[in-house]
């Protein structure tokens, strides 16, 4: 890995978005809104960030509200956003845990390749990203995304089997920096708060 210089690098400011607004232990879509009442994290975080950089968020509202109170002006990639939990979204795990059958048992079995009903695995999510990558121009880039994009964007970056990704904790409103140069990846930071 090149480590040298950077001029040709895309350093790559992941922002997990702020707490959802609702109820916990849901499966929450994509117009969930967040709760931006933290104010000093919010700050706290804004200051941290590059000047001019360009911004990207999944189009989830929650994203869009965060990216807004950091004062970005970010643009929508639908490659960036929260995998697909299709049928079980808007639903609680306890509640899926106590239906009959075992499909929400034995997802998570194997919760890197296996696809809730009419969703996508964590490894489409991460092909996905993959592919939102190459849009990314060089230079400083703020995504305000979701956890389990910054895990995808960590498989990328190190090199990990999806499972092993899955293992990252990504707090709300924790940064993570990755940058992408030109023979390979550097880690910065991981959710740093």
């Amino acid at each position: 890995m090149n480590t040298g210089s950077t001029s040709r690098a895309t350093n790559l400011w992941l922002i997990r978005h702020a707490p959802v607004n609702g109820p916990r232990g849901v499966i929450h879509g994509p117009d969930a809104p967040a709760d931006l009442g933290d104010a000093s994290a919010l700050a706290a975080l804004k200051a941290r960030l590059p000047a001019n950089a360009f911004a990207v968020c999944s189009p989830a509202r929650r994203t869009r509200q965060t990216a807004a109170a950091l004062g970005l002006d970010a643009v929508e990639q639908q490659a960036f956003r929260e995998q697909d939990f299709g049928a079980w979204t808007g639903r609680r795990h306890d509640d899926l845990a106590a239906e009959p059958g075992a499909a929400y048992r034995a997802f998570w079995q194997s919760p890197a390749g296996n696809k809730p009903p009419g969703g996508e695995s964590f490894v489409d999510q991460i092909e996905r990203a993959r592919a939102g990558l190459a849009l990314l121009p060089k230079g400083d880039a703020v995504l305000v995304v979701h956890s389990g994009t910054i895990r995808a964007l960590l498989a990328i970056a190190l090199d990990l089997t999806p499972d092993a990704a899955l293992r990252f904790v990504i707090d709300p409103l924790s940064l993570t920096r990755i940058d992408r140069l030109e023979n390979g990846w550097r880690v910065v930071a991981v959710n740093q708060r």
